[in-house]
C-alpha cells in the first residue's frame, strides 16, 4: 500500500520515498534496486551526492515502468547558465529523459535566476515539478514573489525534535509541500529511544520509527528516510496499515524542541526558518 500527495500542478508524489543522501555511489544501485523491490518508488538524490548515475542504472534494471517511479534530484549550482546546464548533465547522467522533481540544494543568493533556469527546464518537459531546499519563509517568499511558478516542494530537515510546525504552516498556506530530509533524526537515537513513539506504538503494534513516519504521513509530509538495511526498508515502508488518533499526533507534537541534528550554522536555526 502507498499513499500520495498532489503537487501544487496536479502531479502525484508518492508520500514516502527513499533518500541517499551520504550514500557511496559504489553501493547506491544495489540500495536503490533493494528499495525498488520493496516497494518504495520514490528516489532522491542530488547533483552534490554524487551518485545520480547509479539511481538511474537502478531505475533502468528494475523491469519498474519509469512512469510508475518518482525521482527528486537537486541543482547544486548558482545562476540561470550554470543551473540549466547542471540540469541537462544531471540527466545525462542519470539516463534519464526528465526528472519528476528538481529543486534548489540551498540558497546561494542568486536563487531568482537559479530557480529561473529550473522553470524553463519545467516548460522544456525536462522536469515534472520544481521546487527549493533549505528555504525559510522569507526566502521562499521572495521565490513566490519575483517567478512564475510557485514552488510545489520545501524539503527541510524535520524529524521529532524539529517539526517545523511554523514552516509547515507557512507552506500549507501557499500550496507548497512541506518535505522532510532526517525524518529519523539523522541516526541520533532520539526517535527509536523516545519513550512517547514508543508508548504509541506499542498499541499499534509499531516501532518509534513507524510511528514517526506514520505521524509525518499524516500530517502530508513528504518524508525519505535513509537506511541500507532491508529489514529497516521493509519497516520504514509498513506504515500503512495504521492510523494515529488525534490524541497521539498531539501528544508527538509535543515533543518538539526545535532542535537540529545537524549542528546548522545559525542562520538555518529556527528563528530564521520561521
Amino acid at each position: 500500500m502507498m499513499e500520495y500527495l498532489t503537487l501544487n500542478n496536479g502531479v502525484k508524489v508518492p508520500a514516502l520515498g527513499y533518500g541517499t543522501y551520504l550514500t557511496q555511489p559504489r553501493v547506491t544501485e544495489k540500495n536503490v534496486a533493494q528499495a525498488l523491490k520493496v516497494g518504495y518508488r520514490l528516489i532522491d538524490t542530488a547533483q552534490n551526492y554524487g551518485n545520480e548515475r547509479e539511481v538511474g542504472k537502478a531505475i533502468a534494471n528494475s523491469g519498474i515502468a519509469r512512469d510508475e517511479i518518482f525521482v527528486t534530484s537537486k541543482a547544486q549550482t548558482s545562476g540561470y547558465r550554470s543551473t540549466k546546464m547542471g540540469i541537462d548533465n544531471s540527466l545525462a547522467v542519470a539516463g534519464l529523459d526528465y526528472f519528476d522533481l528538481m529543486i534548489i540544494h540551498w540558497p546561494t543568493g542568486n536563487d531568482i535566476e537559479t530557480y529561473k533556469a529550473l522553470e524553463d527546464a519545467y516548460r522544456e518537459g525536462k522536469l515534472r515539478a520544481i521546487g527549493v531546499s533549505n528555504f525559510n519563509h522569507q526566502e521562499v517568499q521572495q521565490i513566490i514573489d519575483k517567478c512564475d511558478i510557485t514552488p510545489a516542494v520545501d524539503q527541510i530537515e524535520t524529524h521529532l525534535r524539529w517539526q517545523q510546525q511554523g514552516m509547515h504552516k507557512f507552506l500549507n498556506a501557499h500550496g507548497i509541500v512541506h518535505e522532510a530530509w532526517a525524518p529519523l533524526g539523522e541516526g541520533s537515537g532520539s526517535v527509536i529511544s523516545n519513550k512517547t513513539l514508543n508508548q504509541i506504538g506499542e498499541k499499534y503494534g509499531k516501532s518509534a520509527a513507524q510511528v514517526m513516519l506514520r505521524f509525518d504521513v499524516q500530517e502530508h509530509i513528504l518524508t525519505i528516510p535513509k537506511t541500507t538495511s532491508v529489514s529497516h526498508l521493509k519497516e520504514n515502508i509498513d506504515i500503512f496499515d495504521f492510523e494515529l488518533s488525534a490524541n497521539d499526533i498531539e501528544r508527538i507534537r509535543k515533543e518538539d524542541e526545535k532542535t537540529s541534528e545537524s549542528g546548522w550554522p545559525l542562520s538555518m536555526m529556527i528563528e530564521q526558518y520561521y
